[in-house]
């Protein structure tokens, strides 16, 4: 019953993909302005510290509890080691060698890790809709790197980076649904992010320095701001709501959107202009979203 319910994407949730697409497409443009001036490390740090340091003060005010159960720690631990340490480490270091918009494109080949691992570690069912969307939605994913395929060539480091942050991404999703913490999910979300964090805190008071902050420009400030404020203390919650309330499928496959709006991001502040791979895109991606939003038909 769990199974069949988790298939569809509900009508509830339609605003919270809606503002995590918005946030997260428009965020690859924001950290490519914000590293030009501010050290990886030193970038996630600020992110990562500030954003669980927002979210805590919004729970701590509304009364909400922020305790995690003593004996959850450890799987909290693993989820936020390669969904938040793995991943923003890589996606930050393969930024810096890519443009935008393409660096959105090779982390969002997430689902193509995420689904068969699904399959095998979760059972999930793959039906002929799911496989659909799948089909529609890793088209329009290949058909963008396709088309950039000898930029990416000469940045291979770049390129292999950022498919490894899908892959961890991936893994840790799986964690997710095959061990759940017990915990309500805004505190999850925070102790998740300054958790997962630790690692990186570390290695901006190792190798980086912090009085370089005082040379950052506005545009990188406002980056910066538009992540901590945004992209980390809103969608990372909006984006657990998603991934604990459908299966690994249905979410993998509702996050396809996001990466078309990375690449529309960067031609609207960047001035690329479109061409047919991104619309062709675009419309395999939107077919993708479809199959797990339309309603299905009941027989009879």
């Amino acid at each position: 019953m769990e199974q069949n319910q988790q298939d569809q994407l509900p009508a509830r949730l339609w605003w919270v993909l809606a503002g995590l697409t918005v946030v997260w497409g428009f965020n690859w443009t924001a950290m490519k302005v914000a590293i030009a001036d501010i050290a990886p490390f030193t970038f996630r740090t600020l992110c990562l510290g500030l954003g669980s340091g927002v979210l805590f003060a919004f729970l701590r005010a509304s009364g909400q509890s922020l305790a995690i159960p003593r004996d959850q720690w450890g799987r909290l631990a693993l989820i936020a080691f390669f969904n938040i340490t793995c991943w923003n480490v890589l996606v930050v270091y393969g930024l810096a060698l890519l443009p935008s918009g393409r660096t959105a494109i090779l982390a969002y080949t997430m689902p193509a890790w995420a689904i068969p691992l699904s399959i095998l570690l979760l059972g999930e069912r793959l039906s002929a809709r799911k496989l659909l969307g799948l089909a529609l939605g890793m088209g329009g994913m290949a058909l963008l790197v396709w088309d950039e395929f000898n930029r990416i060539q000469g940045a291979p480091h770049g390129a292999l980076m950022v498919l490894g942050a899908a892959f961890t991404w991936a893994i840790g999703t799986i964690l997710q649904k095959k061990y759940p913490v017990r915990a309500p999910l805004a505190a999850f979300t925070g102790w998740l992010m300054l958790l997962g964090g630790v690692p990186i805190y570390i290695g901006a008071l190792l190798f980086e320095d912090f009085s370089k902050l005082a040379d950052v420009g506005l545009n990188s400030a406002l980056g910066t701001a538009y992540n901590v404020l945004l992209a980390f203390a809103w969608a990372h919650w909006a984006w657990i709501k998603l991934a604990s309330s459908v299966s690994v499928t249905v979410f993998s496959l509702s996050m396809l959107m996001i990466p078309v709006v990375g690449v529309f991001s960067g031609i609207l502040f960047l001035g690329e202009r479109p061409g047919w791979p991104e619309y062709t895109a675009l419309a395999l991606v939107l077919g993708s979203l479809a199959s797990v939003i339309v309603p299905r038909t009941k027989a009879g």
